[in-house]
């Protein structure tokens, strides 16, 4: 395996730079790089555990005409990501064994970064039994979290067994927080907006009863709870007042949700459209604020590829969701660093230490010291970039930031010491 010497980086945003030698799939002492070792000049960049992204569409099996696993990871490479979680809503649903150890050997094949199948909570998403939730902890993919994302898992009593369940192997549940009647039909955000443009509105009540009714059921069960896409300033208080009871409640927030607002709707242009709807520009402020202390725990992205007749078509009939691997950690410095809310170890601690704890994925999220696995990106936060669909590694090109000047770029990215970017092109 070829040997990288970083030279004068800067880990984690650290004052003062560093070396690093990356050998035999290792951070290793840089007084021991051997004579063939390539050298990169890592003066002005910035070195970050690789990400890890705990919530991610990658279509495959059912959807290839969307994404499969290996056009997903090259986007996840591209975006310094060194491990994905891959959500259960495929056709089939991944909720057995079987399935989901066809999407972890997918991953393993295409080999651009570690894909951790999300497994079903309920057979076929349906919301009336518990899908197989220890065949898959026990499977070759080793699954600790589980999700219906796509759909809430709306009845309180099996959301209570499923909780109970995932505890025996140390389990996570995933809620998709939308109470189904209250956003029947539902097209964007209840707000003003909603009532200008004439389109049924989401409440962010919808959100919220979801997420307080969980986090109770978490107290009371002693389980382990996550909180799909917060994106609201309510959900934000409720998810800080159940970590003051001391329960194991996380949560994430999309990059979009971070920068994007319900006043895009009224371009009519359904790139825009996406579950949980974008919100308003307070919700954002307040979202950003949770995340700077904490009560958010991580970005993670809800890349959701759709083919170009999904949703280049009217509103009403589009898909919801976007795009987002190659382009969450520009998201993330324009709104979080470039803001002064985070630092860059703060965004190593939301974007790769903490999804990884809550994922339960070894060998990622720990720190960039010697003995450590060499996951790791290197991104230059001084450049800028704009956004042009076609040269997503994606299959699809459902961008919300197309045509967009973005902050920074992804210089290298390393899997285990081998480069699967380098010189911001995939290998």
């Amino acid at each position: 395996m070829t040997a990288y010497l970083i030279s004068g980086v800067s880990v984690c945003g650290a004052d003062k730079p560093s070396d690093l030698l990356l050998y035999d799939g290792r951070i290793a002492d840089s007084a021991e790089a051997p004579p063939e070792t390539v050298r990169i000049d890592g003066g002005g960049l910035v070195a970050l555990p690789g990400l890890v992204d705990l919530h991610t569409h990658l279509r495959e099996p059912g959807r290839e005409d969307a994404e499969t696993v290996e056009s997903g990871s090259r986007a996840a490479a591209m975006g310094g990501f060194t491990a994905v979680h891959a959500m259960a809503n495929t056709d089939p649903v991944a909720d057995t064994a079987g399935v989901v150890e066809q999407v972890w050997h997918l991953g393993q094949s295409a080999g651009y970064c570690d894909v951790r199948p999300v497994g079903a909570v309920t057979v076929g998403l349906r919301g009336q039994q518990l899908a197989e939730l220890g065949a898959m902890a026990d499977s070759d993919a080793h699954v600790r979290v589980f999700s219906d994302d796509g759909v809430c898992v709306s009845d309180a009593v099996l959301m209570r067994r499923a909780l109970e369940y995932v505890k025996a192997f140390d389990g996570v549940v995933a809620q998709h927080a939308q109470e189904p009647r209250l956003t029947e039909g539902a097209q964007m955000n209840e707000s003003a907006m909603s009532g200008v443009l004439g389109m049924r509105g989401w409440p962010a009540a919808a959100e919220e009863a979801v997420i307080a009714r969980d986090c109770l059921l978490t107290g009371h069960v002693g389980s382990r709870l996550h909180v799909c896409h917060v994106s609201t300033e309510g959900s934000v208080e409720l998810i800080r007042w159940a970590k003051s009871k001391g329960w194991d409640v996380t949560a994430e927030v999309t990059p979009h949700h971070l920068l994007l607002t319900d006043d895009l709707v009224a371009t009519y242009d359904p790139i825009y459209k996406v579950n949980p709807p974008l919100r308003t520009k307070a919700d954002v402020e307040a979202l950003r604020a949770g995340l700077a202390d904490g009560t958010l725990d991580c970005v993670a992205t809800d890349h959701a590829p759709h083919p170009i007749e999904d949703k280049e078509c009217e509103w009403e009939a589009a898909a919801m969701g976007m795009l987002g691997l190659e382009t969450a950690l520009s998201v993330v410095q324009q709104t979080m660093v470039d803001t002064g809310l985070l630092d860059w170890a703060a965004v190593a601690d939301r974007m790769s230490v903490r999804p990884a704890r809550i994922g339960r994925v070894a060998d990622h999220g720990l720190p960039l010291a010697v003995g450590a696995p060499a996951n790791l990106v290197l991104y230059d936060p001084g450049g800028k970039r704009i956004v042009e669909p076609k040269r997503l590694q994606s299959l699809s090109r459902n961008t919300p930031y197309r045509g967009m000047e973005l902050p920074g770029s992804v210089v290298a990215n390393f899997l285990r010491g081998r480069a699967t970017v380098l010189d911001g092109q995939l290998q």
